[in-house]
């Protein structure tokens, strides 16, 4: 059965990303359909699929990553607005029964994603 996971991970404390608030869409033409949300555990990862089963199917999805709110709980110095607030991840899913794991790696100042397995 096909799933979307995600791992987050500080790379400027060399740690998990832990209590990042995640919002799920599913993008339909010009509209942006949010699914839900989930949180990252002590790990930085859901304790669920974000998504699965029936409401994971082929199309087109952002997950939108409330970074900004971790960092500034995290006592990290920056100016406001801050460089990274809301990061938007949109990514294509053509096969639905797969795994997408879709990880975000985050600093202040920089992030980068992959397709994970």
């Amino acid at each position: 059965m096909g799933r979307l996971t995600t791992h987050v991970l500080d790379t400027s404390r060399g740690c998990p990303g832990q209590g990042i608030r995640i919002e799920i869409f599913r993008i339909e033409g010009d509209q942006r359909i949010r699914l839900g949300e989930a949180v990252t555990n002590d790990d930085g990862r859901c304790d669920n699929p974000i998504l699965e089963g029936e409401a994971f199917v082929s199309g087109e999805y952002e997950l939108l990553f409330h970074a900004g709110d971790y960092l500034r709980a995290q006592g990290i110095e920056a100016s406001e607005p801050r460089f990274l607030d809301r990061i938007p991840l949109r990514f294509g899913v053509a096969d639905a029964s797969e795994h997408y794991h879709v990880p975000l790696l985050v600093s202040p100042y920089s992030y980068s994603t992959y397709r994970g397995s």
